[in-house]
């Protein structure tokens, strides 16, 4: 509820944020160091009248994002009306997956309340600048956290991946400029203009800096999810906020750092290796969405990745020849 968020410090000098103007607000994400933190990585600050929120969290093991819907949706709605203003949008689309239904309706409730608050609107708190935020719902198709297959799904066509380009940012929802931005991405922004850029920039190291949530799942005594600084080792992150690896650190099989479709670290490599985007790739592997799913040595590895190829199969949409 609005409340809460209030006194978490949500919506706190939105206002002055809003009217310091574009340059600053992305002024200071860029001396942040945020990188997208939807899978891909890219530098946020370099990406260019719409803003389409993806919540679109269908990839086994990642449940970062709903964590966000769920307990603190107000930090998504406020992020919303930053990153809109950083860009020069006039309304921001969140696609959200539809097995959320309590996430979605968390997010009807907040946007609600911003608006009779006045945070929303003709004249967003008070600022002059007009910005409105809408919900959409998916039908729980993998292939719509594609970004192009997401907006034809705003659109209301079948979701499936566009041919680019255009690109979105060219030509997006309803033909319009659009960015499309990951959840955890758009919810911190708020923070980053809060706190200034080097705050932000201050956790992590070089080029993998800020805080990041991670989920940790499978063989571990206290399966969670979790915000952490990048860089973090893996060994630390498990041991220290999941409570081990079910049976002790030697009972570990493998590591899957970075949800399911990034390739697993074997033990040796999970001693030292660190969670980041650098370090990760270093390792043949990827942060990906930072869902850590741990297996055991009671894992048959073989079978655990025929079950994640079989999902991929599944949702395919099998427009693409390779899929077909």
């Amino acid at each position: 509820r609005l409340q809460g968020a209030l006194r978490r410090g949500d919506w706190y000098k939105t206002k002055e944020i809003l009217l310091k103007g574009v340059d600053w607000i992305l002024g200071e994400i860029k001396a942040s160091g945020l990188r997208g933190r939807g899978g891909a990585g890219f530098p946020t600050g370099l990406k260019p009248k719409y803003l389409v929120v993806n919540a679109d969290e269908g990839e086994p093991g990642t449940c970062k994002d709903r964590e966000i819907m769920r307990h603190d949706p107000h930090k998504l709605v406020e992020g919303c009306l930053v990153a809109g203003r950083a860009m020069g949008a006039r309304a921001a689309y969140i696609y959200i997956r539809g097995e959320f239904y309590n996430e979605a309706s968390n997010l009807q409730v907040a946007i609600r309340e911003a608006y009779e608050a006045g945070l929303l609107g003709r004249d967003a708190c008070g600022s002059g600048y007009a910005f409105d935020v809408f919900v959409v719902r998916g039908a729980g198709a993998y292939i719509c956290g594609e970004e192009t297959a997401l907006i034809e799904s705003i659109e209301g066509k079948q979701g499936k991946p566009r041919l680019k380009p255009p690109f979105p940012a060219d030509v997006g929802v309803f033909g319009c400029p659009t960015t499309v931005a990951n959840v955890e991405t758009v919810a911190v922004a708020p923070t980053i203009c809060r706190r200034g850029g080097a705050w932000f920039a201050g956790f992590g190291r070089e080029r993998n800096s800020g805080t990041k949530l991670f989920n940790i799942s499978g063989h571990v005594n206290n399966p969670c999810t979790v915000e952490e600084e990048m860089s973090v080792p893996l060994k630390e992150l498990i041991e220290k906020h999941a409570g081990g690896v079910r049976g002790g650190w030697n009972n570990l099989l493998a590591v899957i750092p970075g949800g399911s479709s990034t390739p697993l670290l074997p033990k040796s490599v999970c001693e030292t290796v660190l969670m980041d985007f650098d370090s990760l790739v270093q390792a043949q592997s990827g942060l990906g969405t930072a869902a850590v799913i741990v297996m055991d040595k009671s894992t048959d590895v073989v079978k655990a990745i025929a079950r994640l190829i079989e999902f991929y199969k599944h949702e395919s949409c099998g427009q693409c020849t390779p899929c077909r």
